[in-house]
């Protein structure tokens, strides 16, 4: 194995290990596209893990500023990284011509983290998610082969499967001290800060957070909806990657919507049965995605 594999292939450990939906997904990806995209997901997870877990004594400010240094840098074509994630992250935007503006704007929404614990409004948790998500979905666009008009459908899927991962880790987050739920929203749905607290200690949600839960998983969707026209915007060869994409994370909410909008009672997982279900129906052709609620109500 050449150097160069070795390194996508850490990648791809990353990818497996922490991002299961997306990993299976990408699966289904060409052959010669998946390193790519593995690439991209481990530096962004590498980064990710310097804000929420940074090693015993480190400081994750220090840290997550002294990676991104060595990333900005490594995307000069001329630079030798030492990182194999690093090397491997060198070849893919050189591979493809990705802007390292957009990794200037993921950054700073990492750093934001470091001080920004609590979102007011809808708009302002957008703006920390253009740089958090959407350039992230902006970053693939070359590797999926999208047209001229495929960036804006790109960045909001980016922002959508955020959206999803911050309803299903509501509890989680409010354990890590962050609430990435806009807060005019818990004073829409009756809900305060210490009500989440002690749902989250005791593990049953209220009827005003469950409350919070749907209007959130609504708000996802349509996000969802808003990002499908750009399924006819990449080659053909990647639909099956990007319907399946749709689908699994698509029924991290179908799972919520099933558990009666119940976050904080154990982490949401789709049983592994019905991942391979809708992975296949996606592959297939199918619709990759259900836009409609459940007729469940909170």
């Amino acid at each position: 194995m050449s150097r160069l594999a070795a390194d996508y292939a850490v990648c791809r450990a990353i990818n497996a290990h922490h991002g299961k939906s997306f990993y299976r997904a990408t699966s289904l990806l060409p052959r010669d596209r998946r390193p790519h995209i593995w690439a991209l997901y481990a530096v962004t997870r590498c980064s990710d893990d310097l804000v929420d877990r940074p090693a015993p004594g480190q400081d994750a400010a220090d840290a997550l500023a002294a990676w991104r240094a060595q990333v900005l840098a490594a995307l000069a074509p001329e630079a030798r990284p030492q990182h194999p994630v690093l090397r491997a992250v060198q070849r893919t935007v050189s591979s493809y011509g990705i802007e390292a503006g957009l990794f200037e704007e993921f950054f700073d929404s990492m750093a934001a983290d470091l001080v920004t614990r609590r979102y007011p409004t809808w708009e302002q948790l957008r703006r920390y998610m253009r740089g958090s998500a959407a350039v992230i979905g902006e970053m693939t666009v070359p590797i999926l082969g999208g047209d001229a008009g495929s960036g804006p459908y790109a960045a909001l899927l980016g922002e959508a499967f955020q959206l999803t991962n911050f309803v299903r880790d509501l509890a989680e987050d409010w354990q890590l001290g962050r609430i990435y739920l806009p807060l005019e929203d818990f004073q829409r749905c009756g809900v305060s800060e210490d009500e989440l607290g002690d749902a989250v200690a005791t593990g049953r949600s209220g009827p005003a957070l469950r409350r919070l839960v749907a209007l959130e998983t609504a708000r996802a969707r349509e996000l969802y909806d808003g990002a499908a026209p750009g399924l006819k915007h990449v080659d053909l060869v990647v639909q099956p990657c990007l319907r399946a994409a749709f689908a699994l994370y698509g029924e991290i909410l179908h799972e919520v919507e099933r558990r009666e909008f119940e976050v904080c009672r154990g982490r949401v997982v789709v049983p592994a049965w019905r991942r391979a279900q809708v992975v296949s129906q996606a592959v297939s052709g199918g619709q990759p995605w259900r836009s409609t609620t459940s007729t469940t109500r909170a």
